[in-house]
């Protein structure tokens, strides 16, 4: 593996070329960023991040909605705000030095068996056992581990065990994820260019794309709710959602509730001539899907709130459910 990753590595903003130091800061942040979102994502706002706050310190003397911006449209927001605690954590606690040892970074916020792991064999060498998505994968199609997901995990994980070195523990885990994204896929892998495939016991016995097994999914359940564009002057009020809870410390558009039966204008942010838009704009969580409808109004009254340029909305770092409702308006409007 680690041959083939001498030859093959990837070529990413986050990543030490050879003979180069790993930068701490950068293979932390980079993991974080990555949970639940591309590479080809990720990229273009890494880029941003590090050129903005380049280290812990200039993060951990960040403003807290300069930060929830700069991520806005990457999704689980409480990302950022551990981001943000965790920096700060480094320069109270730590001297400004991310600590290398894996148990002490597992103590600081957001960072969990995985993310510890990854930062202590990349930035630092140790010996540990990173097991992502794509690691998930190839083990699971190496050992023929056929226990459905998530119960497969424990198996899956003390087979990595088994097959981390003692050195290089950092460019293994990287070549694992390398050979997961670009030849062990998860629909077609490219078996005949796979380092592994002599030993792999998914190919031996003749269908390695049906591991790992995965569970069927539930339903997710269906909500509603509404979301109130207020315009007044060339300005659309926007306000900050509650620090705890979901999209937490995010600037936004005021909405009602999120239940199970539309609820029209519960909880509007103030009393006006409402007019519901004949459009829906509908949003995917992890745990459930939202469809909004648009109630829009213009107002002279001065609403506390924060009166945002429409014609620099693009700037206020709305998250994605909030930009798809402020985009459908702006289409019926423009």
């Amino acid at each position: 593996m680690l041959a083939w990753y001498d030859r093959h590595r990837r070529v990413l903003p986050w990543r030490a070329l050879p003979g180069e130091t790993p930068d701490p800061y950068r293979v932390w942040l980079s993991e974080v960023m990555l949970q639940q979102t591309t590479v080809a994502a990720v990229r273009p706002r890494f880029a941003a991040w590090v050129a903005r706050w380049r280290d812990f310190a200039s993060l951990a003397a960040a403003d807290d909605a300069e930060v929830m911006a700069a991520w806005a449209g990457l999704g689980y927001y409480a990302r950022a705000r551990n981001l943000v605690a965790a920096a700060k954590a480094v320069v109270a606690d730590h001297g400004g030095v991310f600590p290398q040892d894996e148990a002490v970074l597992r103590t600081l916020p957001g960072l969990g068996a995985y993310t510890a792991a990854a930062v202590a064999a990349i930035a630092f060498g140790k010996r540990a056992v990173v097991v992502d998505a794509n690691v998930e994968r190839v083990v699971a199609r190496l050992f023929a581990i056929r226990t459905p997901l998530p119960g497969a995990r424990v198996a899956i994980r003390a087979a990595a065990d088994r097959i981390t070195p003692d050195t290089r523990a950092g460019d293994f885990a990287q070549a694992m994820m390398d050979l997961g994204s670009g030849i062990c896929t998860p629909k077609a892998p490219s078996c005949l260019l796979c380092p592994l495939e002599p030993e792999c016991l998914g190919v031996r016995e003749g269908a390695p794309e049906a591991l790992p097994v995965k569970a069927r999914k539930k339903a997710k359940p269906q909500r509603y709710g509404t979301i109130f564009w207020v315009e007044r002057d060339g300005s659309v009020l926007l306000v900050t959602r509650p620090d705890k809870g979901l999209l937490g410390g995010m600037r936004a558009l005021p909405t009602g509730p999120w239940v199970e039966a539309p609820p029209g204008l519960a909880d509007a942010p103030l009393a006006a001539d409402w007019e519901m838009r004949n459009v829906t704009v509908a949003h995917g969580f992890t745990h459930f899907d939202l469809q909004l409808a648009l109630a829009v109004a213009r107002t002279d009254a001065h609403q506390a709130g924060e009166w945002w340029p429409i014609a620099e909305l693009d700037r206020a770092g709305l998250p994605t459910v909030f930009a798809k409702a402020a985009a459908a308006v702006l289409r019926r409007d423009g």
